[in-house]
C-alpha cells in the first residue's frame, strides 16, 4: 500500500516511482517468456507486434497483450501489490485492465519515444481517468533511455490529440504554450527506475524516453489500469476496438478487459 505522502505525490505530480514489486527471479522468468513471444515459441499470441518506429533504423518493439500470449504475463495485471497502488490512486473500488504494452528499446539501435499524453490515444474510452502501472524489466537509465515526465502536466488537459512535439537535439518538449496555464512552467524529470521496480502515471501526464545508446537493452511492460467507471464511447478506431463486447456509453468490461481488482485482489481465472 501506498502512503498519503506519496498519493498527495501522485496527484501533485502526476507520476510517482513506487519501489520493488518484484525479485530478479522473477522478472528473469518474464524476459525468458517475453523472447519465447516475440520468437515465436507461443501457442496463443499477442494482439500485436510492430516497431513503432515503422521503417526506422532505430527499433522500438512494441507488443500490445502480451498477457493474451503467455502464462506468466496474464497473471502480470493480477498482481496484488500492484494493483492495491494503482485503485488507491484512482480513488477506485474497481479496477480493469484497458491493454498491456511492451516497449523493448534494443541496444544501441533504440529508437525514441516522442513526447505525448496516452488518453488521446485512446478515443474509445471516457473519462481520462486511468494509470498505467511501468515495470522495468531492465534498469531504465538516462544511457539506455528511462522515462522522463513532466511535473504537473496531467492537469493541463489533453494537448492536440495527444501528441506533444520533440527536440530531437536535446529532447526536451516543443508543445503549443498556448494550451500550457501561464503560471506553470515546463520542468523535466528523468526517472531512472532499477530492475522490478514499478513507476504510476497518469494518462494525461506528458512523457517520452530517449533513444537507447547504451549496449544493454531497455525492456520494460505497462499496464494501463482503467477504474470501473471506465465507459465505451468510441470517437476514433483502436487496435483493440474489435474485441468491445459493451454498447457505446456502457462500463467496458469483459474477457478482454479483465477485472482485476474488486475492493480487494481478483485472481486470473484458472489460478
Amino acid at each position: 500500500m501506498l502512503t498519503e505522502a506519496q498519493v498527495r505525490e501522485f496527484h501533485e505530480n502526476g507520476f510517482l516511482k513506487a519501489g520493488r514489486v518484484y525479485d530478479d527471479d522473477r522478472v528473469e522468468a518474464l524476459c525468458q517468456r517475453l523472447d519465447a513471444v516475440m520468437e515465436g515459441r507461443t501457442e496463443a499470441k499477442p494482439e500485436c507486434v510492430r516497431n513503432l518506429l515503422g521503417q526506422s533504423e532505430q527499433v522500438v518493439v512494441q507488443i500490445i497483450n502480451i498477457w493474451e500470449a503467455d502464462d506468466l504475463f496474464r497473471a502480470h495485471p493480477y498482481h496484488p501489490q500492484i494493483c492495491a497502488m494503482a485503485a488507491q490512486l484512482m480513488s477506485a473500488d474497481v479496477v480493469r485492465v484497458w491493454h498491456d504494452q511492451i516497449q523493448y528499446k534494443l541496444p544501441r539501435v533504440g529508437g525514441p519515444t516522442d513526447w505525448h499524453q496516452d488518453h488521446p490515444y485512446w478515443p474509445i474510452i471516457e473519462p481520462a481517468d486511468l494509470v498505467s502501472a511501468w515495470l522495468a524489466l531492465d534498469d531504465a537509465t538516462l544511457e539506455n533511455g528511462c522515462m522522463r515526465m513532466v511535473p504537473r502536466s496531467h492537469r493541463w488537459g489533453p494537448h492536440k490529440g495527444g501528441t506533444i512535439g520533440t527536440d530531437p537535439d536535446g529532447f526536451t518538449p516543443t508543445p503549443d504554450m498556448s494550451l500550457v496555464p501561464p503560471e506553470e512552467k515546463i520542468e523535466i524529470v528523468p526517472c531512472e527506475v532499477r530492475r522490478g521496480e514499478v513507476m504510476f502515471h497518469h494518462c494525461l501526464t506528458w512523457h517520452g524516453s530517449a533513444p537507447n545508446r547504451s549496449g544493454k537493452p531497455r525492456r520494460a511492460i505497462a499496464v494501463h489500469y482503467m477504474p470501473g467507471w471506465t465507459r465505451y464511447v468510441p470517437k476514433r478506431g483502436h487496435l483493440v476496438e474489435h474485441h468491445v463486447e459493451v454498447a457505446p456509453g456502457e462500463i467496458l468490461q469483459g474477457r478482454h478487459f479483465p477485472t482485476v481488482w474488486d475492493h480487494g485482489p481478483v485472481k486470473p481465472a484458472g489460478y
